[in-house]
C-alpha cells in the first residue's frame, strides 16, 4: 500500500503545495460538485429512456445501457470521492488510503466507460459493414458476454496497480488507451467510407428504380445511429486526450507543479464526459430523444396530478 501511495504522489500535488493551488482546488471542488449530481441525474433518465426505446436493438441498447452505467459510477462513486480528496488537501490531512482508494475506484468506471465507447464504435462499424449479416453474428448473448469482459477486465485493470509498479502501470494504461484510440479512429474512418459508398450504391438503385424501400430505410437509420455514436466519441477524445497528455508529461518530463495542476484539472474534464454523453444521446438520437421527451412530460403531469390531489380534487388518466 505505502508503496502505491508513494508512486502516486508523482501524479497529485504534495501537502506542501497547497497554498500553490489553493484557488484549483476550490474550482475542481464546485465544478464536480455540479457534475457529479448532473451525471447521476442525466444518465438515470437515460437509462430508463433507453430501456423504454422499443426501435433500438437489443445488441445497441445492451452496450448503451452499460456505458450509461459507468457514467452514473462516475457521478455516483468517483466524483464524490474525488470531491472529498481535494478537500482533504485542504485541510492538510490527506492520507495514503485516499490516493488509492480514488485511483483504484476511477481506474474501474474510466476503463469501463472508454471500453464501452470502442465497443459500441465497433457495433456501429459492423451493422453497417455486415448489413443483413449482422443479426447473425453480433448476438444479443454475445454482446452481453462482451459488456461482461469489459466489467470484469476493468476491475482487473484496475487492482493491477498492486502487482507492478505504478511506472510499468502507467505504460500499460497508456497503450491500451493509445490503441483504442486508434482502433475506434479507425473504425469511424471505414465507417464513413462504408456509409459514402452504400449512398452511391443507393441513388443508382433510385435511378434505376429498383432499390426496395426498407433497405433504404434500414441503411438510414444505421447510418443516423453510428453519427450519434461518432459525437459520443468525439466529446469522449475531447475530454480523454488531455489527460492522457498530461500523463505522458509527467512520464517523460518529470512531475512540476504546472503539470501536476493541469492533471487535476484533466480528471474534472474526464468526469465532465460522464455528464456530456446523455445530452448527445438526446441530441443526435431520435428514439432515445423521444423516450426522454415522453418521460419527462409524464414527470410533469404527475407533479400538477399530486397538486391537484392535494387540494382534494381526483386526476385522471393522461389523455
Amino acid at each position: 500500500m505505502n508503496k502505491s501511495c508513494e508512486a502516486l504522489l508523482q501524479y497529485f500535488p504534495s501537502l506542501s503545495k497547497v497554498e500553490d493551488l489553493h484557488s484549483t482546488y476550490i474550482a475542481n471542488c464546485a465544478l464536480n460538485s455540479v457534475l457529479s449530481y448532473t451525471a447521476i441525474m442525466l444518465n438515470i433518465l437515460t437509462i430508463h429512456a433507453i430501456r423504454k426505446t422499443s426501435s433500438l436493438r437489443k445488441t445497441l441498447k445492451t452496450l448503451l445501457l452499460s456505458l450509461a452505467v459507468s457514467d452514473v459510477g462516475v457521478g455516483l462513486l468517483v466524483q464524490p470521492f474525488y470531491i472529498s480528496l481535494l478537500v482533504e488537501w485542504l485541510e492538510n490531512s490527506v492520507s495514503c488510503a485516499s490516493y488509492v482508494t480514488f485511483h483504484t475506484i476511477q481506474c474501474v468506471f474510466a476503463s469501463a466507460s472508454f471500453s464501452n465507447v470502442v465497443a459500441v464504435s465497433v457495433d456501429r462499424f459492423l451493422a453497417i459493414h455486415l448489413h443483413l449479416r449482422y443479426q447473425e453474428l453480433v448476438t444479443h448473448k454475445r454482446v452481453v458476454a462482451v459488456v461482461i469482459s469489459i466489467w470484469v477486465s476493468s476491475v482487473f485493470v484496475s487492482f493491477l496497480m498492486f502487482w507492478v509498479p505504478l511506472d510499468s502501470f502507467s505504460l500499460i494504461i497508456l497503450s491500451v488507451g493509445v490503441v483504442g484510440l486508434i482502433l475506434t479512429t479507425m473504425t469511424y474512418i471505414r465507417i464513413y467510407l462504408a456509409v459514402r459508398r452504400h449512398k452511391n450504391q443507393i441513388q443508382v438503385l433510385q435511378v434505376q428504380q429498383v432499390a426496395q424501400a426498407d433497405e433504404v430505410a434500414n441503411f438510414s437509420s444505421l447510418a443516423k445511429s453510428a453519427v450519434g455514436i461518432f459525437y459520443v466519441y468525439l466529446v469522449f477524445l475531447v475530454c480523454y486526450l488531455p489527460f492522457f497528455i498530461v500523463l505522458v508529461s509527467i512520464n517523460t518530463k518529470g512531475p512540476s507543479v504546472i503539470l501536476k495542476k493541469l492533471h487535476l484539472s484533466t480528471i474534472t474534464l474526464v468526469f465532465l464526459n460522464s455528464s456530456l454523453n446523455p445530452v448527445i444521446y438526446c441530441w443526435k438520437m431520435r428514439h432515445i430523444r423521444h423516450a426522454v421527451m415522453n418521460i419527462l412530460r409524464n414527470m410533469s403531469w404527475f407533479r400538477s396530478c399530486s397538486s391537484i390531489e392535494i387540494i382534494g380534487s381526483t386526476c385522471h388518466t393522461m389523455p
